[in-house]
This record gives structure tokens, C-alpha cells and sequence, in this order.
């Protein structure tokens, strides 16, 4: 069979392209009415309009509305001119449109009634695409007016361009003279109105001649007309109020529509704009009842058109309630129907060829990483439905068109619908149409649909490549195919550019040799690349513009970055990306996190600390250099020779865009420089990724050498293999690990060494960690033998080091066993640091302390020296059980020689403010012990002092046996009588009448006082109990006397202040003030333990009662007498002035005056009585 044969219609029948509102042929029409396809998508957009069109007939409404959406591709333009024909239903051929689409609605009787219905009365379009018509006015805020303006009035037969004129053409029609007009202005020009009238301010004097022949105008006015203004103003309620004269004279079924194509491409973001049209539309809805219809098409939905100024525009929404959204995917049903429709005998056979190879198919189109829509036939009617194209195909062109038209080239007047996909598909079914059913349309066959729209720097690079195959110049014209592919699908994203893909996408037969195209195409991407047609990452090939090509040139051939640089980023790259540890965890022992140095090459990576060292070696590094590593390894080295991958290759490209992209000033270049550099630097990142892979690769297939000998490691990881390689290193560097047997993990685990705890779970000798300690014991002996002061910070670094690698803690807890073993001293800043020492375990670990601690061989006491002063411990502090142990001993000592030393110093304290006997002895036992405590930070210093201090120890024990007794028996009765004696100062005259409890008095007075730092005094205190008993009861006998005197006196105030008041007396108020006072002064004298403060009281309440009395008196002298009615007032007497009588026994009391502070406080209380007595009085009368 061949393929033309295949088809229900002529395959190379004339089909137009892309659709334009304005054609209008008559043969264009009715090809396009016939063959116009109803999908399933479009039939529902049908009802949809023609429901709400036609109930508009029965009710008037404002919703006149209708938005038309869809992207490229959708068939938007074409949808309004077909709704454009049947609307108007404009006879063709002598057939009305809407006869034409009875049979499109065989199935669906009920919507053709409806448009049968909606189309019989007269309907005038007005059908144009606002983008033309208005572009040169769309600077204006009332850009959409203008063009509806212009559209409606070219509609009426005037000139809608210019208003001016247009008023003058309606001038001329309503006085009936629009045809004579024209007849005069072609007799007085030669050339018709219609034709110039574009023109008509060159032809000034002719038109005021036939203004003045058929309206019969002075030529003042006619020229009065002419030097008006260039342009009329208009607006949107005069625009409607035309429109609605004019279908007001029409018929009730009358309708005009307008139909506006690209408004949403016209107005894009245009505030002004947008509102102009909503203002325009909202107009025409609430005049005209219906009979006016506004139908507009954009690309966006016109919910997107104003979602980012929804709060602004929300009203818009509701002037176009229609809303039609279309898409692209009904255009494979089109393009099925009016190209590719079979006959029945053809469809037939081509099923049975399926069958026959649908093996063979299904396995030629299996793309690799293409998205899950982008694959070859389902089944033998999908491939008998759409050869000889594939089904993808359908997916795939429709966004070439949209990808072509949104990067810019002249391909912005392609449109992605099924006008230009039908064109697509004819032209490249044209170009095979004399092969046999086993050919395949290959999809670069769609590059000449396209080729005439693009930029001229696309179509060059074509050109040339046809130019080098046509003259053999190293190029063959399948690669010419392959380039045009590539282009096709340089901005898809769904099929990835790789080799797999392009074989497929270059299939022309069902019976293709898949591995021998594979082979070809691959050659054939090899001379493009190699000539610079297209660039290649991560196997993906992309097509190249001139501009292109020169900036490729520029990055990988021109540019060059030093063999170092690329070293040293494959470094970084491993160890930053890959194996970013910088210690090793010995996989034996977790507990372990060794350092090492890092290298690539002959470059350092990080800082270099002499450590175990690992090196990589590139392909940077010469063949006969990584064949040495074998017989020259370095000690405490693991050398990993790389595999032989791409990541060279890839990080020194994406070097070279880095390097190329600084060194340009990219702002200052032209967008689409901008662009292209930025795609690189994308590339760029892409190859990193590819480098990190192909580095991955080559490390887990790498050499290993450990110390120049080869090693095998078996792992897919490139983590693992570092482990491993550094796993065999540890073995050989530190070969002295294994004499920690045990890890510690926290510092309690040292304190209990310190407490000795290990040596009794473990039998001596096979404690956890002994090798360890004897190796460490060995080292410090030698280093005390040699004199060599020796830190903990250098047993750290020792024993860290090769070939121990000891933790820190781990050291720490060997040293801890030799000082509880008593094997070493350890001293911080000259002092022996004792185990029970809170801070020795930061001193053994902590990098701040380790410094400043010195460890040494230890050095024992002589052990008569220990006997001596174990006597002298057991006598002094009698006791039985000291430690045998010399650091049990010397912690025993100081133990108690600091709680002593407490006890004597709590003592001494007490002697503050207080006379007790012999303090001297409290403070040279102080003395002595302090000289013994002086030595603690040396054992042997301590021992040979306590031996010294001997006799003067004993000598404190026997002084201070006196004071201990003191303090513990009578230093209580000591103090009640000092206590006594002080509080007895100011009553001492009143106890003289008492010959007893005076001589009482006398005696405390001279044995605490006279007596009370003389060593005599321990004898006399026990005296002081009775002699306090005595004076104190005499007191107290006083005491209840003088209270006594105090009440009676108290009473009597009261009662003398009772008599002056008599009930309901006004002058109350003074009765309450004085009996609270009383009453107050009653209670505190209960709790007075002074006589003489008792005696001030009594003093204190005779002085009040007299000022009260005083008061009460002068109130009722100073009353005004009512003077009866009618007799005459007259002056009252000035009272005489009020003097206080007050005797001077209350005022100066008697007592005894001892000293000069006695006579300050007595004065006082004078001065306090008489200032009392002084207020609400003249004077005061001594008697």
C-alpha cells in the first residue's frame, strides 16, 4: 500500500493555516464550515452559549458577557469566527451555516433547536481582532473604547477611525444625502468617497465646495467644520446611546454581536485598560436588554487576567457570566477526522499490520525518562487511527508551537491550535506520501511547518548545517535531520534530549534496526558536537544558535583553568562532599575517632597536622608516579589511586563557566547573552553533580595501597571504602591500642579509680588497663631518673600519639591507677594533689589545667618517721585506728588537724565583744596547728613538721583543758550575769534600799568584771547562780511596786478627766482621746522591766491628764453664748491667755546619774515632757 493511498480525502487538498478572523472568501468558508469538527469539548462549549443566548430572546438581561479562553493551541480564534458564521447563519454557497451544522449535530437534536431557535431573526457580527485594530491607540487609557468605537462605526458604513468624520458622514445620512455626496465629491475629484475618504484633510477644498453644493453650507461654515478639532471626544455612555438608538429602530429579534479576538493578549496587566473594558461591557449589559453581546477571547481564563487585583476588579467577573475555556486537547481528534481519516479497506489492513509487528513497535518506542503520555500506540486502532504519525507526536508538537512562541522567535504568530497542527501534519504526510505502510513520519518532518516563523539566527544555523552536508564539508544530511530535531524539542521538557530518545524520535519505518540507527544517530550527534552545532551535559544534547556557538566556543575551547585549581576542587569535593569526616571511627572500636591529614595528589586538603595521612591520586597525576606508590608508600599513609571516570572532564567544564561567567560583565550584556551564560552556568551545576557521580565511582573501584602495600576492598560505597582503607591504617599506625582493654566514657569511672574501687574487683595483675599502666609507669620513671620535668599535657600528647592513639579520658584513668597505686605524685602549682582533691580530675584532663600539672615518680615517707608520728597522732588526738597507708595517713592528718584547727578558730571568735579568760591559749593552739598545716603539700614536709612541733602541741593540749571545760560549762552563767549587771545600771538607786541584792550586785560585778581574764576565775563562776538569784528577786519585788503606783496613778488621771465630762456633753471627743491613751499607757507598763522607766510613765500620764484637763477647760471657756432675739449683740470678751501649772516633781524625777551619756538621756526626757506640755497653751507655770 502507499500512503496516500491510505486516506478517506485528498491528502494534498488545500487546507489553510492559521486562522484569521478576517478572512472571508467564500470558498475558505465553506471548506471551513464543512470540515469544521465538533469534539466532545466543543459540544458542551456550544450548549453553554447558546442556553444562555438564547433565553436572552424571552427575558432581557445584562449578562451579555461571554469570555473565551484557552492557550495556544485551544482554537479559541477559530471557535469565534465559526460562532461569528452561525450567529450571522451567512448563506454559502447558497447554504446557511446553520444548515451546514445539522448533520455536526446529528446526535445532540435538542442544542440545534437551540441555535436553530437563537438564529432566526437578523444578527449582525462584528467580528475583528482587537490586538490589529487597536494596536496603534493602545497608549491610551480608553484604548478598548476607541477601538469598539471604531469597529461599530465602520460597521454603520462611516469611517470609524476618525470621530470627526464620522459625525460628518451622520450629518450627511440624516438629511438624506449620503449618495449624492459621494456623486458630487467623484465628479469634483475623479476618485470615489469610500476610497479616500481615509484622506480627506488633502482634499479641504473640494469637500467645502460639495458641503456647500449638496447641503447647501457657506463655505464660512463648511470651513468652520474643517478647523475644528483633529478628533472629536468620546466616551462610553455616547458610544452606548448610539449603539442602543441603532438597535432600537431594529427589530425586537434583532442582535449585534461583537466579537473581539486577543482581548487578553491586548490588555495583558493594563489597569487602565482592564477597567476600560469592564466599564464598557457593564455599559452596553444595562442599556441595551440584551440585544447587544460582547464575546471576547484571551489566552487566560478571566479569573487569571485579574487574580492579582481581585480586590480592584472583583465587579469585572460579573460583566462576562459566559465563560468558555478550551483546550488543545481535542486537536488530535481534529487533525484524526479531516487528515488522517482512513478508508475502511485501509484501516483494515493496517490493523493487520499491527498485529503482524506490534512486538517490533512496542519495543521501537519505549523512551527513556520521558514523562508516562509520551509513549508509542496502544493498540491496532490507535495505530490505524493516526499513521503514519505516532501518538506522541500529537503531545509533543503542540508544544513545540507553544515553546517556539514564549522564547521569543518570530514564531509569536504561530499559533499551537489545530489550523497550524493540521498544516504540521499535512506538509510532513506530504513528504512521505509515496512510501509503503512500513514507513514512520520521523518527527524532524515538522521542522519545515515552523522553519518560516523562526528568528533568522535559528534558520542560519540550519542553513549552514544543509550547506556543509550539501558540499560534503564533514556533515551528511541525516545530521542536517537530527539538527532540526533538536531544535523541535530544545524546550521540552517531557523527553529529555538523550541518544535513546533521538533514535526513536528519528524513526522513519516500522521495521528500523534500532542498534544500527542507534549507531548512526550517535555518529551523527559526534559531528555536530565536534563542529559545535550543539552542546552536550549529562547526555543530553541541545541544539545550538550562532550565539550560542560562540559562547560554547568561548567556555570550553578558550577558556582555560590550571591543572592545580581542578585538584584542588576534586579535593573539596571529596572530602566536603563525599567523605566529609575529618576523624576516622575505628570500625573495631567506636570508641575511637582518630585524625588524619588529607591529600590529593600532591595538594593539601585542610590543615596538615601529622597525622595518619590519606592521599588520592588522580588522573592528574602522571602513570609512572602511581605506579611507584607500591614500592615507595609512605609510612602512616593510605594511598588511594582513582578509577579512570569522567569527573575530570566534567569539573574542569563547569570550572570553565565559572571562570568565563566572572570574567564577563554579565549585567552590562544583552538579555539573550545574559540568558545564554546563565543556561551554561546551569550546566555547570549539572556537572558538578555528574563530577560528584563519576568521583564516587572512581573511589569505590580504586587501588588501595596501605603503606605501599596493595589492599582489596569489595563495597559499591565510596564512604566504605574510605573506612576500610583507614580501618588497615589504624592497624598499622597505632599498634599499641590494644593495651587499653577497657574504654572509659565518664569522669565517675576515674574517681572510683582514684578510690581505689578496681583494686578490689580485680585480682592485682590482671586489672582492667595494666599493660597500659606499666608502659605509662616505665615512662615516667625514666623521666624522673633523667631529672626531666614531665606534665600531664606531655603524657597526653605521648600517649595520643602513634603508635598508642589513646583517648584522653582513656589516659587519664591509666594515670588515676598509678596515682591510687601510689606510683607517681602529682603536683599543681608546687602542691601534692591528693586523691580526694574535687579538681584532680580536670588536672589530668582538662587542655586549660594539664599545662600547669606535674606528674613525677612518687617518693615514700621514712618509715620511722611514719611510726614517731603515728605515737604522737594517737596521744594528741587519742585515738587507736590511723592508716597504715601513706596517703590514708597524711589525708588522716590533715583531717583532723583542720577539724582542730576549726574548732580552736570557732572559739576564738566567741572571745569577740565578750571578756573570757585566756584567749592567748585559744590563739597559739591556732598557732601551732597552722605551722603543721603549712607543710600538707608535701607528705615528707608534713611528717618531719608534725615531729617538730611536738612538745609545743602537748603544751596547747594541757593550756587549753581549762578553756574547753569553760566553754562548755559555764560559759552560759558567765553571760546571764553580764547581762545582769548592764540592765541593773539605771535601777541601782532603788536596789541601795536592799543591802543584800546590793552586795550581790557588787560580787557578780567583780568576778566578771575584775576577775575575767585572770585563770583564778574558773573558781569563782560557780558563785554567780546564787548571787544572781538574789539580786534578781529583790528587783523584781520593786518592780511589783512600782507597777502598782503606776495603775492607781493611771486610774486617778482617768477619773479627774471622767468628772470635767458630763453626758452628751459636746466636749466628749476629749473623754475618748484620754481614756485611749490610758488604757494604752496601762497595757506597756505591764511588759517595763526598768524602774526608772516605770517612774517616767507616771510622770508622763500626771503631764497628760493635765494637758486633757487644760484642753477641756479652755473649750468650754471659748464657747459663744446665742444672744436671745432682740437684744442687741455685743463684742465678745478676749479670753486671757492659758499658762499650764505643772509641778516640778513630774517633770525632773529622781534616780542616780552614772556618766555623762545617763545625763544626755535624762535631759532628754525633759525637753520631750515639757514640748508635750507647751502645745494648746499660752505658757508653762513651774510651781
Amino acid at each position: 500500500m502507499i500512503i496516500k493511498d491510505l486516506f478517506q480525502d485528498d491528502i494534498n487538498r488545500k487546507i489553510n493555516g492559521v486562522v484569521k478572523v478576517d478572512q472571508d472568501a467564500e470558498d475558505v468558508i465553506a471548506q471551513e464550515l464543512d470540515e469544521y469538527v465538533i469534539t466532545r469539548d466543543l459540544k458542551k462549549h456550544f450548549i453553554t452559549f447558546f442556553n444562555n443566548y438564547d433565553d436572552a430572546f424571552r427575558e432581557p438581561t445584562s449578562d451579555i458577557g461571554v469570555w473565551i479562553s484557552g492557550f495556544f493551541g485551544s482554537g479559541k480564534s477559530h471557535f469565534l469566527k465559526i460562532l461569528s458564521y452561525l450567529l450571522a447563519n451567512k448563506e454559502v454557497k447558497g447554504i446557511s451555516t446553520v444548515e451546514r451544522f445539522r448533520k455536526k449535530f446529528e446526535d445532540d437534536p435538542a442544542t440545534f433547536m437551540k441555535i436553530d431557535s437563537a438564529t432566526k431573526g437578523q444578527t449582525d457580527t462584528i467580528l475583528f481582532n482587537i490586538d490589529i485594530e487597536g494596536s496603534s491607540k493602545k497608549d491610551s487609557q480608553t484604548a478598548v473604547l476607541k477601538v469598539f468605537s471604531t469597529m461599530f462605526y465602520n460597521y454603520l458604513g462611516y469611517y470609524g477611525n476618525d470621530l470627526k468624520l464620522v459625525k460628518l458622514e451622520q450629518f450627511i445620512d440624516k438629511k438624506g444625502k449620503t449618495d449624492e455626496f459621494r456623486r458630487v465629491f467623484m465628479e469634483k475629484n475623479g476618485i470615489p468617497w469610500l476610497e479616500n475618504r481615509s484622506s480627506y484633510t488633502f482634499y479641504e477644498d473640494s469637500i467645502v465646495e460639495t458641503l456647500q453644493e449638496v447641503l447647501g453650507m457657506s463655505e464660512k461654515a463648511a470651513r468652520h467644520w474643517f478647523d475644528g478639532k483633529e478628533d472629536e471626544e468620546n466616551s462610553i455612555a455616547l458610544l452606548v446611546s448610539e449603539m442602543k438608538k441603532y438597535v432600537d429602530s431594529k427589530p425586537d429579534d434583532f442582535r449585534l454581536v461583537f466579537m473581539a479576538d486577543e482581548v487578553g493578549q491586548y490588555i495583558g496587566g493594563d489597569t487602565s485598560l482592564l477597567l476600560n473594558l469592564q466599564s464598557l461591557v457593564e455599559k452596553i449589559g444595562s442599556e441595551c436588554g440584551g440585544k447587544i453581546w460582547v464575546i471576547c477571547t484571551g489566552q487566560e481564563a478571566i479569573d487569571e487576567v485579574i487574580k492579582a487585583r481581585q480586590d480592584e476588579f472583583s465587579r469585572i467577573q460579573a460583566r462576562f457570566k459566559t465563560r468558555l475555556s478550551l483546550t488543545s486537547a481535542s486537536a488530535d481528534e481534529v487533525i484524526q477526522k479531516r487528515i488522517l481519516k482512513k478508508k475502511p479497506d485501509a484501516t483494515i489492513e493496517l490493523e493487520k499490520l499491527y498485529d503482524a509487528k506490534s512486538s517490533e513497535l512496542r519495543n521501537l518506542f519505549s523512551f527513556a525518562d520521558a514523562t508516562k503520555d509520551i509513549k508509542g500506540y496502544t493498540g491496532p486502532e490507535d495505530f490505524s487511527r493516526n499513521y503514519p504519525f505516532v501518538s506522541y507526536q500529537f503531545i509533543i508538537l503542540q508544544k513545540v508551537f507553544a515553546e517556539i512562541r514564549k522564547h521569543g522567535n518570530s514564531g509569536k504568530h504561530l499559533s499551537g491550535g489545530e489550523r497550524s497542527m493540521l498544516s504540521g501534519f499535512q506538509e510532513a504526510v506530504q513528504k512521505i506520501q509515496d512510501k509503503d505502510e512500513y514507513t514512520l513520519a520521523p518527527f524532524y518532518l515538522f521542522y519545515d511547518t515552523v522553519h518560516t516563523f523562526l528568528d533568522s539566527s535559528i534558520r542560519r544555523v540550519i542553513e549552514r548545517c544543509q550547506r556543509a552536508a550539501d558540499n560534503g564539508d564533514g556533515i551528511e544530511q541525516q545530521d542536517v535531520s537530527v539538527l532540526k530535531l533538536l531544535y523541535l524539542i530544545r524546550y521540552i521538557d517531557d523527553i529529555p534530549a538523550n541518544l535513546e530518545n533521538i533514535v526513536i524520535l528519528m524513526a522513519d519505518s516500522i521495521q528500523l534496526d534500532k542498534i544500527a540507527a542507534r549507531k548512526s544517530v550517535e555518529t551523527s550527534l559526534d559531528r555536530l558536537f565536534s563542529q559545535n552545532y550543539i552542546g552536550k551535559a549529562n547526555g543530553v544534547y541541545n541544539f545550538l544558535t550562532d550565539e550560542e556557538q560562540d559562547i560554547q566556543r568561548d567556555i570550553y575551547q578558550n577558556t582555560q583553568v590550571d591543572t592545580a585549581e581542578i585538584v584542588e576542587r576534586i579535593g573539596r569535593m571529596i572530602f566536603e562532599d563525599i567523605y566529609t569526616a575529618k576523624k576516622h571511627r575505628y570500625s573495631q572500636n567506636s570508641d575511637y575517632n582518630f585524625p588524619f591529614d588529607r591529600m590529593v595528589d600532591r595538594t593539601n586538603i585542610g590543615s596538615i597536622n601529622g597525622n595518619m595521612k590519606v592521599r588520592v591520586l588522580t588522573v592528574a597525576t602522571p602513570k609512572e608516579e602511581k605506579e611507584q606508590v607500591r614500592f615507595m608508600g609512605l609510612k602512616d599513609e593510605v594511598d588511594i589511586v582513582l578509577d579512570n571516570t569522567n569527573y575530570y572532564e566534567y569539573l574542569e567544564n563547569a570550572m570553565k563557566v565559572d571562570k568565563y561567567a566572572k570574567r564577563r560583565n554579565i549585567k552590562q550584556l544583552p538579555n539573550s547573552v545574559q540568558s545564554i551564560i546563565q543556561n551554561h552556568r546551569e550546566k555547570a551545576s549539572e556537572y558538578e553533580k555528574l563530577a560528584k557521580e563519576e568521583l564516587e565511582k572512581a573511589i569505590v573501584n580504586a587501588k588501595v595501597y596501605v603503606n605501599g602495600e596493595p589492599i582489596k576492598i569489595k563495597t559499591e560505597s565510596a564512604k566504605v571504602m574510605f573506612n576500610q582503607a583507614l580501618d588497615n591504617l589504624v592497624v598499622n599506625v597505632y599498634n599499641k591500642l590494644g593495651y587499653i582493654t577497657k574504654n572509659i566514657n565518664a569522669d565517675e569511672e576515674i574517681i572510683s579509680v582514684l578510690n581505689g574501687d578496681y583494686l578490689v574487683s580485680s585480682m592485682s595483675g590482671m586489672e582492667d588497663n595494666r599493660e597500659a599502666a606499666d608502659e605509662m609507669e616505665s615512662y615516667i620513671k625514666m623521666q624522673s631518673s633523667r631529672n626531666l620535668p614531665t606534665s600531664m599535657a606531655d603524657i597526653q600528647s605521648r600517649y595520643q600519639a602513634a603508635p598508642y592513639g589513646w583517648r584522653e579520658i582513656d589516659i587519664a584513668y591509666v594515670t588515676a591507677m598509678l596515682i591510687r597505686e601510689q606510683k607517681v605524685t602529682i603536683k599543681y602549682s608546687g602542691e601534692v594533689i591528693r586523691t580526694n582533691n574535687p579538681k584532680l580530675v580536670d588536672m589530668l584532663r582538662k587542655k586549660s589545667e594539664t599545662g600547669k600539672t606535674k606528674i613525677a615518680e612518687r617518693k615514700s615517707i621514712d618509715e620511722q618517721n611514719k611510726r614517731i608520728v603515728k605515737d604522737i597522732l594517737g596521744e594528741y588526738f587519742d585515738v587507736m585506728d590511723i592508716p597504715e597507708d601513706e596517703d590514708r595517713l597524711v589525708l588522716f592528718i590533715i583531717e583532723k588537724f583542720e577539724n582542730q584547727l576549726a574548732h580552736y578558730e570557732t572559739l576564738n571568735k566567741r572571745y569577740e565583744n565578750h571578756d573570757y579568760p585566756d584567749r592567748q591559749y585559744v590563739q597559739r593552739a591556732i598557732d601551732v596547728i597552722n605551722r603543721i598545716l603549712s607543710q600538707s603539700k608535701d607528705n615528707i614536709a608534713l611528717i618531719d613538721k608534725i615531729i617538730k612541733e611536738e612538745d609545743r602541741l602537748f603544751d596547747s593540749k594541757e593550756n587549753m583543758e581549762n578553756v574547753e571545760e569553760f566553754f562548755k560549762n559555764q560559759v552560759d552563767v558567765f553571760d546571764k550575769a553580764v547581762e545582769l549587771e548592764i540592765s541593773l545600771k539605771n535601777d541601782e538607786s532603788y536596789l541601795r534600799k536592799d543591802k543584800e541584792a546590793i552586795e550581790a550586785l557588787n560580787q557578780i560585778r567583780k568576778i566578771v568584771i575584775g576577775k575575767a581574764k585572770q585563770s583564778s576565775i574558773y573558781r569563782e563562776i560557780p558563785k554567780l547562780n546564787g548571787l544572781i538569784k538574789i539580786v534578781e528577786e529583790s528587783h523584781n519585788k520593786l518592780l511589783d511596786s512600782k507597777r502598782a503606783d503606776a495603775r492607781e496613778i493611771i486610774r486617778e488621771c482617768m477619773a479627774e478627766v471622767h468628772q470635767l465630762i458630763d453626758e452628751g456633753d459636746d466636749l466628749k471627743p476629749y473623754l475618748t482621746e484620754a481614756d485611749n491613751t490610758f488604757k494604752a499607757e496601762r497595757e506597756k507598763l505591764e511588759n517595763i522591766q526598768e524602774l526608772l522607766t516605770l517612774e517616767g510613765l507616771m510622770t508622763n500620764m500626771n503631764g497628760y491628764k493635765s494637758e486633757i484637763v487644760t484642753k477641756i477647760k479652755h473649750a468650754k471657756a471659748s464657747r459663744v453664748k446665742t444672744i436671745p432675739s432682740g437684744v442687741k449683740e455685743v463684742t465678745p470678751v478676749i479670753p486671757k491667755k492659758f499658762i499650764k501649772n505643772i509641778q516640778r516633781d513630774e517633770i525632773f524625777p529622781t534616780g542616780e546619774l552614772r556618766n555623762s551619756a545617763d545625763i544626755d538621756k535624762y535631759l532628754e526626757n525633759v525637753r520631750d515632757y515639757l514640748m508635750t506640755m507647751m502645745k494648746d497653751s499660752d505658757g508653762i507655770n513651774l510651781k
